[in-house]
């Protein structure tokens, strides 16, 4: 029996809740201000929670899962695992361990399917040298795999999506462009050399950041993923109070990611983001639809989102190439202003 896992799902990391929808949502939820170990909590809306053990050691927690991107019940676990465990790197952090999240028709989809996806995220687990400990399962309407990651960092060396300075260029890790083949790939229209350069990205792990950490140059950090890079870069804004200013040619593109764009592909997230931060976003005039969808664009399992000394970009970049992050590029810069994107 042939299964296609995107079939029974609506949308990888575009089912997100809307930026916007999801600020009002916490507006209410109470800051944990009384405990002062408690080194990042909901406040900034960082990828992640820390919470200091001691002088040498905080713990960094997080959790994350989706519906399928992809038709392969084995990728789909990859990519999930990947995606959660990004959310450790983001902050500087090193994986420790992972919980599995698992809720799955199980009176529709075949057991084997859904032991390959288990497979899947123990293999990105293992690529990143941690085991999944447990995790929790339950019978759902459609399939929801993901985890809960637990990491290490320095307290000293936690990378915070609020720290950005004045001057800070941006750099970004990863190609852009993963909702969009997905739209294609629901549709049967993404060939295999596009769905290959996709899985490629969505399952590399984005362990620079470890080692980002120990840069006093890197002074702020995120990673791209279901806001788009938008929504991610006006986080760094709002937290840093500070502009930002991209550069639309300078943005990394996954292969046939611009030309789909062109053919009108886009998730239905893509035009919920837009609707949720597009009021802090500067076009230039008559800017192709197609073109904001690139920036809008939910990313399963995306790139880091870098901001650091200009003097530091050129070193950081070409160790990212050497690393095998080859799209990692120079996409804009942070200055002055209102907490708004410029794009030229």
């Amino acid at each position: 029996m042939t299964v296609r896992l995107t079939e029974f799902s609506h949308g990888g990391c575009g089912c997100k809740i809307a930026p916007a929808l999801l600020r009002d949502m916490l507006a209410t939820v109470p800051l944990a201000q009384t405990f002062p170990d408690l080194l990042v909590g909901i406040e900034s809306g960082d990828d992640a929670a820390v919470y200091r053990l001691n002088d040498e050691q905080a713990i960094v927690a997080t959790t994350d899962f989706f519906t399928p991107i992809v038709d392969d019940a084995y990728d789909f676990g990859r990519i999930a695992a990947t995606n959660a465990l990004s959310d450790v790197y983001a902050m500087g952090g090193k994986p420790l361990f992972a919980l599995a999240i698992a809720a799955m028709p199980v009176n529709t989809l075949p057991l084997d399917t859904i032991k390959e996806i288990l497979a899947g995220g123990a293999a990105a687990c293992a690529q990143a040298g941690i085991p999944v400990a447990g995790g929790h399962s339950i019978d759902a309407p459609e399939p929801i795999y993901g985890l809960v990651a637990l990491g290490l960092v320095h307290p000293d060396k936690i990378k915070r999506n609020n720290r950005a300075r004045c001057g800070d260029v941006l750099i970004l890790a990863k190609g852009l462009g993963v909702g969009i083949l997905s739209a294609a790939l629901k549709k049967q229209k993404l060939d295999a050399e596009s769905y290959s350069g996709m899985l490629c990205s969505a399952t590399q792990l984005n362990t620079p950041g470890s080692w980002l950490a120990e840069m006093d140059a890197v002074h702020a950090m995120t990673d791209v993923t279901g806001f788009g890079l938008l929504g991610h870069l006006l986080g760094i804004c709002r937290g840093s109070s500070l502009g930002a200013e991209v550069v639309f040619e300078n943005l990394p593109l996954l292969p046939a990611a611009g030309e789909l764009a062109q053919q009108g592909y886009a998730t239905g997230a893509s035009q919920r983001n837009w609707q949720s931060y597009g009021g802090e976003v500067d076009l230039p005039p008559e800017f192709a639809g197609w073109r904001r969808n690139l920036l809008t664009d939910p990313q399963t399992s995306g790139g880091l989102l870098i901001a650091c000394d200009r003097d530091a970009a050129p070193g950081i970049l070409q160790r990212l190439h050497s690393k095998g992050f080859a799209r990692a590029a120079l996409i804009g810069a942070l200055g002055t202003g209102a907490a708004r994107v410029s794009v030229r």
